[in-house]
C-alpha cells in the first residue's frame, strides 16, 4: 500500500494510505489524539505496579513514544511491559520523515525513538530502565495464538471501521478480552454503538468519554 506523510493540525505528522483514503491518526492532531485516548484515558487510570499493555497496532510507534514520555514523568517505581502487534511495518524512510522525537523536549528522545524502531521483532527489548517493548509482526487475528501475560491495558487503535470493518466486530474483541486481566481497561478512539454493544456482551463495563479534538466521544471499557 502506498503511503505518504501528512502534517496534522497540531503540527505532528501522520501517514496517509492513498488506496484506503485513511490516515494513521486523526488529521486534527496525531499527538493530541494519542495523548488524549491512550494516556489521559488509558495509562493514567492504571495503578498496578507492573502494567502489561497490548496495542493494536504499532503503526508509526507514536503510542509507544507517548507512553514512555508519560512514564518518565512518574517516579518510575513501576514496570511497563508493552506488547504491540503490526502486520505491515513502516520503512526506514518513513520513520526518519515522521521524526516524532522532535515533538518532545527531552533530548534523549531521539535515541529512544531510534531504539523503538530498531528493536528486533518478536524479541523483548528494554527501551529504558523499567520499560520493556516486544513488537510482534502478525495479523491481529493471530492474537489467539500469541502467548502473553494477563493484559491490564489495551490500546485499541486499529484502522477505522469504514476501511476495516472486521476489526470492529465480535471475534477480534473476544480474542482481546481473553488476553485481559479482570479489571483490565480497553481504551479506543471509537464510539460506535455496535462496538459498545459487543463489549457489553463480552462482560465489559462501557463508558463513553469526551473524545480527542475533532471527535465528540470515545470509549473506555473495563473487563468485569
Amino acid at each position: 500500500m502506498k503511503r505518504e506523510i501528512k502534517t496534522t493540525n497540531d503540527g505532528s505528522k501522520t501517514l496517509f494510505i492513498n488506496d484506503l483514503n485513511e490516515n494513521y491518526h486523526s488529521h486534527h492532531g496525531a499527538l493530541q489524539e494519542a495523548e488524549h485516548v491512550f494516556i489521559k484515558n488509558g495509562l493514567n487510570l492504571i495503578n498496578d505496579y507492573e502494567i502489561n499493555i497490548l496495542e493494536l497496532g504499532f503503526g508509526t510507534g507514536l503510542n509507544v513514544l507517548v507512553t514512555i514520555n508519560e512514564y518518565l514523568k512518574t517516579d518510575k517505581n513501576h514496570i511497563i511491559n508493552y506488547f504491540t502487534l503490526e502486520k505491515y511495518p513502516i520503512n526506514e524512510s518513513e520513520i526518519n520523515d515522521l521524526a516524532y522525537f522532535e515533538l518532545f523536549d527531552n533530548e534523549e528522545f531521539k535515541n529512544i525513538y531510534q531504539k523503538i524502531h530498531q528493536a528486533d521483532w518478536e524479541k523483548p527489548v528494554e527501551i529504558i530502565n523499567g520499560f520493556n517493548l516486544k513488537k510482534i509482526q502478525c495479523d491481529f487475528f493471530d492474537l489467539k495464538d500469541i502467548d502473553l501475560p494477563k493484559i491490564n491495558l489495551v490500546y485499541y487503535d486499529c484502522f477505522g471501521a469504514r476501511v476495516q470493518p472486521d476489526l470492529w466486530e465480535k471475534p477480534l474483541f473476544e480474542m482481546v478480552s481473553d488476553k485481559m486481566a479482570v479489571n483490565g481497561l480497553l481504551t479506543t478512539y471509537s464510539s460506535k454503538g455496535s462496538v459498545r454493544r459487543i463489549l457489553q456482551e463480552l462482560n465489559f463495563q462501557v463508558e463513553k468519554k469526551q473524545g480527542p479534538p475533532g471527535k465528540r466521544e470515545m470509549i473506555n471499557a473495563v473487563k468485569l
